[in-house]
């Protein structure tokens, strides 16, 4: 492709509105426009990056045993109110769009495809005999981001790989699983990309347990904790680890102390001389689940430990049937306002016990007399504790579980943090470092199946829900995600495989015969030759065409310059902006090489 017939605007400063480097550098080189909030049109150049990603996934996918398909855009909300998530998704977490056409039907953008693809195998598979089936599509998603930010990462309309396999059991779902996490490695390994394999949170999804594949990258929205020894990955959001140990308490008997003025962790400890790894902290949540419940939580943990509140959520969904309910749609810390609307009476902030009354609750048809009480294992450890007394400006020390205070449920609900032990090897401590996911598999089980109905025959004749694993990529999320893990202060460095071209033929001089000339047989050798390769014939300074090509990020950029007397041109390579003279005749053999040599 010539540059002159291109259309081809690069920006010398960058967007007001874009905030990384990624996101400032694919505006800035011409790759994406933006047409409103979290819409971009793809520029050519993009979409032969985004075609080119397409097809690595196309072949890894399709070597894996899948099969591709496309489904509509647009579904029936029937589908998902037979799984149980239109609620969920237009209202409580309202990340679809969905609307009403003209027969007053109601119907939704696809963010996810699990209920189309149920249905589908719900009519199609009958047997076991047509089982394991994995059936995937590259397709537009669209998601009602609150606040979208940062290009393609957060956007409200993405491309996205998404695959879905059935089968007659957890065995089988395994071994899927198993080569869609291959797969996965393949991937992002043949586009250039330095990733990490985590374990993660199954989300709005669901199922048993989940992976997250993340780019590593300084702007990554997600933290990872990891061990040197490679043995664990996890996002922050479902990491466990060991803390550090606590301190002995220097209490050993049961009292009650004035603390005036200590409704924080690190004032108690200053006026009571304590550890906060002696402290047990209380802390109260409002609870809101999809029938209309609320409930209220006290959670209690190790002083110098932070919930996780994604965790808590998960917990606190697996008591929804208590509340004749499904799922959780909102969790807070309730300020004053929020509170006011179910005390009894107003709450002893920032000195709660475990056992704070009940009485405090003012139960309603729509709230729970009773408080949730769930407490972290780190905090079931502690002896002798510090902890409030339910009353204002005072707390007590030298407390214990079955003593004074009754155990509450434990669950996991700490926030793991960089400096933690490892479960596998307490010599082990998690390292962090932040990383952008751009895909995630998923064992669903028979999360869907059983909600949808969706079954077939098994070998002894009978009717038995689906087991299903879910896979998805997001494609121009790793677009992007390849430029935030690699770039310099003069642009884009694209890895090989997935840049928009391979190569650029530069002419400095486009008046000068014999450089257009040299130009011109290379570009079409080049090419010839498999080396896709641009030719920047346009009539500008041959320093506009350097900063251009440098900031685009094609791979290899040769120049028809005053070498052309000696018979070379100068070849520059992107990623090290070394440069060398290479004959005329050696050009085309050696950026094949190159070439060839970087995608493997």
């Amino acid at each position: 492709m010539r540059l002159s017939k291109m259309l081809f605007v690069t920006l010398r400063e960058d967007p007001a509105d874009a905030e990384i480097p990624s996101h400032k550098l694919l505006l800035r080189a011409g790759y994406i426009r933006r047409i409103g909030s979290g819409l971009y049109t793809y520029m050519p150049f993009m979409l032969r990056v985004l075609q080119k990603i397409s097809t690595i996934v196309r072949e890894e996918m399709n070597a894996a045993g899948a099969q591709e398909l496309l489904m509509p855009q647009l579904q029936p909300s029937e589908l998902w109110q037979e799984s149980g998530r239109w609620d969920t998704y237009t209202k409580a977490e309202g990340i679809m769009f969905s609307l009403t056409d003209r027969q007053g039907r109601e119907v939704g953008l696809g963010p996810t495809h699990e209920e189309v693809i149920t249905a589908v195998a719900r009519d199609m598979v009958r047997s076991y005999r047509q089982l394991p089936v994995n059936l995937y599509q590259i397709q537009s998603k669209f998601r009602d981001e609150i606040r979208p930010r940062f290009g393609l990462m957060r956007g409200r309309e993405f491309i996205m790989k998404d695959s879905y396999s059935f089968h007659t059991n957890e065995d089988c779902l395994k071994e899927t699983y198993a080569r869609m996490h291959d797969a996965y490695c393949n991937i992002f390994r043949r586009s250039g990309l330095e990733f990490r394999a985590v374990d993660a949170d199954s989300g709005a999804i669901g199922g048993s347990g989940s992976q997250e594949f993340m780019v590593l990258a300084e702007a990554g929205e997600d933290e990872v904790l990891y061990t040197e020894d490679g043995k664990y990955a996890a996002n922050v959001e479902k990491a466990i680890a060991l803390p550090t140990e606590p301190e002995v308490s220097q209490y050993t008997t049961y009292e009650k102390r004035e603390t005036i003025g200590t409704n924080a962790i690190v004032k108690v400890c200053k006026v009571l001389k304590c550890s906060p790894t002696t402290v047990l902290k209380n802390v109260l949540y409002q609870v809101t689940f999809d029938s209309g419940m609320t409930a209220i939580a006290i959670v209690s943990l190790r002083g110098d430990q932070d919930v996780n509140e994604v965790k808590l959520q998960n917990e606190l969904t697996k008591l929804a049937p208590h509340y004749k309910a499904t799922t959780v749609i909102g969790l807070v810390v309730p300020d004053e306002e929020a509170q006011a609307k179910w005390t009894a009476k107003t709450l002893p902030l920032g000195y709660l016990s475990p056992a704070v009354s009940d009485d405090y609750i003012q139960g309603s048809t729509t709230v729970s007399p009773k408080f949730i009480r769930l407490v972290d294992p780190t905090a079931v450890e502690l002896k002798n504790f510090v902890t409030g007394a339910d009353e204002v400006n005072h707390h007590v020390v030298g407390a214990n579980w079955g003593s004074e205070f009754t155990l509450p449920a434990v669950v996991d609900i700490r926030k793991a943090v960089a400096g933690d032990r490892a479960h596998h090897d307490n010599s082990q401590t998690l390292q962090t470092a932040r990383g952008i996911e751009v895909g995630h598999i998923f064992q669903l089980g028979t999360k869907y199946s059983q909600a949808m109905n969706a079954t077939f025959t098994n070998e002894q004749g009978e009717e038995k829900p689906f087991v299903m694993g879910c896979y998805g990529i997001g494609v121009s999320r790793l677009a992007q995600s390849a430029v935030e893990q690699s770039y310099d202060k003069d642009g884009i460095i694209w890895p090989v495989a997935i840049a928009p071209y391979h190569a650029v033929v530069v002419v400095p001089n486009v008046t000068d015969e014999t450089q257009m000339a040299a130009a011109e047989k290379l570009y079409q050798d080049l090419n010839a030759a498999g080396v896709e390769t641009l030719l920047d014939d346009r009539d500008e300074r041959a320093g506009v065409k350097f900063k251009d090509s440098e900031l685009v990020g094609i791979p290899f950029r040769i120049v028809t310059g005053k070498a052309l007397k000696d018979g070379k041109v100068e070849v520059v390579i992107r990623s090290t902006k070394q440069a060398q003279e290479v004959a005329i005749e050696d050009v085309v053999k050696t950026v094949q090489q190159w070439v060839k040599e970087a995608i493997g």
